[in-house]
């Protein structure tokens, strides 16, 4: 009784030690665990890049191409590859003779060549159900790796969310003289998800409004905050001049259709001078940053599993 007391308090007091180091992303979710250290002779590591994926070669080569290169270039120990998520773009561009690669035949494929160890890096925005379906690919393969870990999407932690707002802010808020115009309205139109993660875009909006952005707003496409919703913020705040603006990786056929052109024509109805400016996230360089620190995070901690933190808690309880 006393030696498992003792093993339980050790649990206890590891993951708490533990947890102090990890700040970077809130719950407590994470325990450093250096994965490349803990590696045998023989075993091979890879970093997989996955991307929900564009058909525009523009912004494809401004976003997932120019992290693809710097991601390259931050890990070169580690094996590089490539995938995408959406099954209809890899369609699309087979039609046009560029094979993209979903992400579990790339990870037969990695384990097809002996590789052991995989570090797996998505340019989602939010942990929605492109992250699920991504997980579930893992979880299929998980017997043939000894250790596949998936880094957090660009909004996961407190902190990520901001690091991005404030990036927003000086990228999209400061007009090329330096000086603020609040005048001009900042609409960052995200996709959206049917999902509880949906909550995320209003984290953001509230996030911004709160540090004093009240000049900025936040719509999406298929989720909440809708058109509506922005709509009547716009109208509260009496805007006169509005700029929209992809809060996506790639600026695409959302941006392009959708946000250039419904969102555009139904506030131009509504009275408002309509700017757009269809950048992508991905091709703004602190925002790739903030991926390739996932991905840095991501080799040195690995998640807690929630049975190890009912564990703990379990055990802290029984010291008390």
């Amino acid at each position: 009784m006393i030696m498992k007391t003792s093993m339980r308090t050790s649990l206890f007091l590891i993951l708490t030690v533990f947890s102090l180091f990890c700040s970077a992303h809130e719950g407590e979710n994470f325990v450093a665990d250096d994965m490349l250290a803990n590696m045998k002779p023989g075993d091979k590591a890879a970093l997989l890049m996955v991307h929900f994926g564009t058909t525009h070669d523009d912004t494809r080569a401004q976003t997932i191409d120019a992290i693809n290169a710097k991601a390259k270039a931050a890990f070169p120990e580690l094996e590089f590859r490539e995938a995408y998520t959406s099954r209809i773009i890899i369609r699309r561009l087979k039609a046009r003779g560029i094979d993209k690669a979903t992400p579990l035949d790339v990870l037969l494929r990695l384990r097809s060549e002996g590789y052991t160890h995989v570090i797996i890096q998505s340019t989602n925005i939010i942990d929605g159900v492109e992250m699920e379906s991504l997980r579930r690919d893992v979880e299929s393969v998980l017997p043939f790796f000894k250790q596949i870990r998936v880094g957090t999407p660009l909004f996961y932690s407190v902190e990520d969310c901001e690091e991005v707002t404030a990036i927003l802010e000086k990228r999209f808020g400061t007009p090329a003289n330096g000086k603020k115009n609040a005048k001009e309205h900042i609409v960052l139109v995200g996709h959206g998800t049917y999902t509880p993660s949906t909550a995320m875009y209003g984290q953001i909006d509230y996030m911004l409004k709160a540090d004093g952005r009240t000049n900025f707003h936040v719509g999406t496409i298929e989720g909440y905050p809708t058109f509506e919703t922005m709509s009547a913020q716009l109208k509260a705040a009496k805007a006169k001049s509005v700029t929209l603006v992809p809060l996506m990786f790639v600026a695409g056929d959302h941006a392009k259709n959708d946000i250039a052109g419904d969102w555009k024509e139904a506030l131009e109805k509504e009275g408002y001078t309509v700017n757009t400016r269809l950048e992508g996230l991905g091709q703004v360089p602190e925002i790739q940053d903030i991926f390739i620190e996932h991905i840095r995070f991501g080799l040195k901690h690995r998640m807690l599993g929630i049975m190890e933190k009912k564990a703990a808690y379990a055990a802290g309880k029984e010291v008390k």
